[in-house]
């Protein structure tokens, strides 16, 4: 019991000292998700046509179970977001990477807010079901993740320009890139639980919800 007050005390004093950096993170997320979803909306007739009838293919081979295997699509979702995320963390580090990680942000969150905006778009309520099944189980671990990592390269970064440009060091660098060493391996943890279930819950949440709407 002792232990975990330890850690939530810790988590929330991590949250109150950079509460103001969570909500412009996640500000900057949502505004990634909107923009996605109007994006949707720019695509011509034909675009629109042509991405449907991939679709339509994909979920033809939904219908019938013929996904890649569960373990391709396990490694899969671990490699790309293990780098996404490695890539963010490591632009942490360096002091020109802060405007980078915002746009990468910027760009995860405009990726699922098109996914979900062009099936609500093409299917109405049919999209917005499938979008519930494939994309939310694994996002509820995802998007969290992003956003915490994106806070501490934030945080990170402004820390090490303060170090360089300005000269100021409030507190001595090694234990925060051990904390920060800690993070990254926390989160991988975290993706292994997203992929698993992107790998082994969402293709037959998908299966089934493609049947439905089949019927």
């Amino acid at each position: 019991m002792k232990k975990k007050s330890v850690v939530q005390n810790a988590v929330m004093k991590h949250i109150n000292e950079h509460s103001s950096l969570y909500v412009f993170i996640t500000v900057l997320f949502l505004m990634g998700v909107i923009f996605g979803a109007i994006l949707v909306n720019s695509l011509s007739f034909t675009q629109k046509e042509d991405l449907f009838y991939y679709l339509s293919q994909f979920f033809g081979q939904v219908s019938k179970g013929e996904f890649a295997s569960s373990h391709d699509m396990f490694s899969q979702s671990i490699m790309h977001n293990i780098k996404y995320i490695g890539v963010i963390w490591i632009l942490g580090i360096s002091v020109i990477g802060l405007p980078v990680i915002l746009v990468l942000l910027f760009i995860k969150g405009m990726v699922v807010g098109f996914t979900v905006g062009f099936l609500v778009n093409q299917m109405g309520w049919s999209g917005f079901l499938l979008s519930f099944v494939a994309i939310l189980p694994q996002n509820i671990f995802i998007v969290p993740i992003f956003i915490v990592i994106t806070v501490l390269a934030v945080s990170l970064s402004m820390k090490m320009i303060s170090r360089i440009f300005l000269k100021q060091v409030r507190e001595p660098l090694k234990p925060i890139i051990s904390r920060y060493i800690f993070s990254l391996v926390l989160s991988g943890l975290f993706l292994i639980t997203a992929a698993a279930f992107e790998a082994y819950l969402s293709p037959s949440l998908m299966k089934n919800v493609v049947s439905l709407l089949g019927h």
